[in-house]
């Protein structure tokens, strides 16, 4: 095989699960292209794959923000999208995806200096949006997100070539030991996890409430967890983590009577772009893989105001 056409992660074939390691930088350019963050923060983020950033935006901001996603889950012209995602089992929404297309005010927080400058400045490039969503989990009923890399399922199902992604989370709502947090596992970012199964076309369909393809296998996850320990994102509302497209991640399910709200923003390198999707599947819908257009989102001059 032509190793430069050579597949460097390899998953969901005949063969075993496998640990591969990571191939790519965790930080580019010397972390240079933008200044976003300070060099104790990007170190931390290298070696842990992840970063939380507290007190980001102020009570305001996060009240505008919640009650926007509020409204949006509350609208029966989104609410009917296919972008709208319900709970397994419930009509409770669990997730709503293409957000910065859907809400002007999430359009701005796209290219709100404190989100987008640092993911220039880990990516050591431009960059434009590969997927955005709000996340709930109602109290009482919120499901859980199993362990799981973004970049195993954004590389197989996706075609993002390498590792040169990262997810932020703005917090809405206080993230509690009790309601769900989201939980990393430090260091994870620097092992590939090939899963076992061959993909069905349309599976995002299942996976979005319930993931059964591009899971690690529990030898691997205990691997990882006792190389790392697993650490859970407890912080109030307002606070940003930042995390590496390959760092395995997932969440308990919340039987607490407290709501947990976030909103996910994906950007992706530019240098980055995808590929056609592994193994002849189907490019999955763009409001879960932009791949209609790769331009760069600008960054706002200035923090975006709102409240």
């Amino acid at each position: 095989m032509n190793t430069a056409m050579k597949d460097l992660y390899v998953s969901r074939t005949d063969r075993t699960s496998a640990i591969i390691a990571r191939q790519d930088p965790v930080v580019y350019e010397g972390a240079a292209y933008a200044d976003a963050l300070a060099p104790g923060q990007v170190a931390d983020y290298e070696r842990n794959g992840f970063l939380m950033l507290e007190n980001v935006f102020s009570d305001q901001e996060v009240k505008a923000l919640l009650d926007e996603v509020g409204r949006m889950s509350a609208d029966p012209s989104i609410v009917g999208l296919e972008e709208a995602i319900t709970e397994p089992g419930s009509d409770a929404v669990r997730s709503i995806f293409r957000v910065h297309q859907l809400s002007d005010m999430l359009a701005q927080l796209a290219r709100d200096p404190r989100l987008i400058n640092v993911a220039r400045q880990i990516l050591g490039s431009e960059v434009y949006m590969h997927q955005s969503r709000a996340n709930m989990k109602p109290g009482f009923k919120g499901k859980e997100f199993y362990w799981h890399s973004d970049f195993e399922t954004w590389h197989v199902e996706d075609g993002m070539p390498r590792m040169r992604a990262l997810s932020c989370s703005v917090l809405l709502t206080e993230n509690n030991a009790c309601n769900g947090p989201l939980m990393l596992l430090p260091g994870s970012h620097q092992h590939f996890i090939s899963c076992q199964g061959r993909t069905p076309d349309n599976h995002y369909k299942r996976s979005l409430k319930q993931q059964e393809y591009g899971v690690p296998d529990p030898l691997s996850l205990q691997l990882l967890a006792e190389q790392g320990g697993i650490q859970a994102m407890t912080a109030r509302p307002g606070s940003v983590v930042f995390f590496d497209c390959n760092t395995m991640h997932g969440s308990n399910g919340n039987i607490s009577p407290w709501p947990r709200a976030n909103v996910f923003m994906v950007y992706n390198s530019v240098e980055n772009a995808l590929a056609p999707p592994k193994y002849g599947l189907r490019p999955r819908p763009e409001h879960i893989a932009a791949r209609g257009s790769f331009e760069p989102l600008a960054p706002l001059e200035s923090a975006l105001a709102l409240g």
